[in-house]
């Protein structure tokens, strides 16, 4: 899967490799019989391209709206370095893999593959490729924020939402997926908040104002989501969000 991911990040921001390949080195030779080495300007922009590829993982696929809403979360049930960042970016990676594998699917059969075998160029691969991750974002991105990038970018009217350019599908849906994020991890913020409530009010009427209600509370939080399957919970809803196993 890493293997795809970088071909395919590769046709998305180095569209200027051609079919035949580049020149990693050029070697001069002089008059007096030695050799000069330099590194091509396409080589070193690869390199610089490689540094865009955690950007498109983060912000061209589900990665946001999972790592947004099992913060949320962590939070709502009021534990503050449990599951440490380091256990949530790993949720969310993976997830994020397992929800993206039919699009990965869907680039390797349509570009990659074909590239690979010299079927088609590295531009045509370019076009293949981006269709699937187009088709993605299309059907999780809000028409309100598609049309509000497309005015400010100067698209005053699109044929189809097909024709959008990448320039304007990305933040449009980047916003699209916070905006979902924050409703999900609002609606998983709820229950918890209920808990921390009738805490609170218990002890107040006990007259114990000095016993902090957060304290008292989390026990109850955190077996209230064990009891109820939390994890398969969150995770179920956080796939189907996406359209899985509808």
């Amino acid at each position: 899967m890493t293997k795809w991911l970088l071909i395919l990040f590769a046709f998305v921001f180095i569209p200027s490799v051609n079919a035949e390949g580049i020149e990693a080195l050029s070697i001069t030779t002089n008059p007096d019989g030695s050799q000069d080495y330099s590194v091509t300007l396409q080589v070193l922009a690869i390199m610089t391209a490689l540094s865009f590829i955690p950007a498109a993982v983060i912000m061209m696929t589900s990665f946001t709206r999972i790592i947004v809403v099992l913060a949320i979360l962590r939070q709502a049930i009021g534990l503050q370095q449990t599951p440490s960042n380091q256990i949530l970016l790993g949720m969310s990676l993976f997830l994020s893999i397992f929800i993206m594998a039919p699009v990965y699917q869907k680039v390797n059969q349509q570009a990659i593959e074909p590239y690979l075998n010299e079927q088609v160029t590295s531009i045509q691969a370019l076009e293949l490729a981006k269709e699937p991750m187009k088709e993605f974002m299309l059907s999780q991105v809000r028409i309100k924020d598609l049309e509000t990038f497309a005015k400010i970018a100067g698209y005053d009217t699109l044929d189809s939402p097909e024709a959008t350019p990448l320039i304007v599908l990305i933040p449009a849906f980047i916003t699209s997926e916070l905006q979902t994020a924050f409703i999900i991890g609002f609606m998983f913020f709820i229950p918890f908040l209920i808990v921390d409530l009738v805490v609170a009010s218990v002890l107040m009427a006990m007259g114990m104002m000095m016993l902090s209600p957060m304290i008292v509370s989390m026990p109850f939080k955190i077996m209230l989501f064990v009891l109820v399957d939390g994890w398969s919970l969150v995770m179920g809803t956080l796939a189907k969000s996406f359209g899985l196993g509808t």
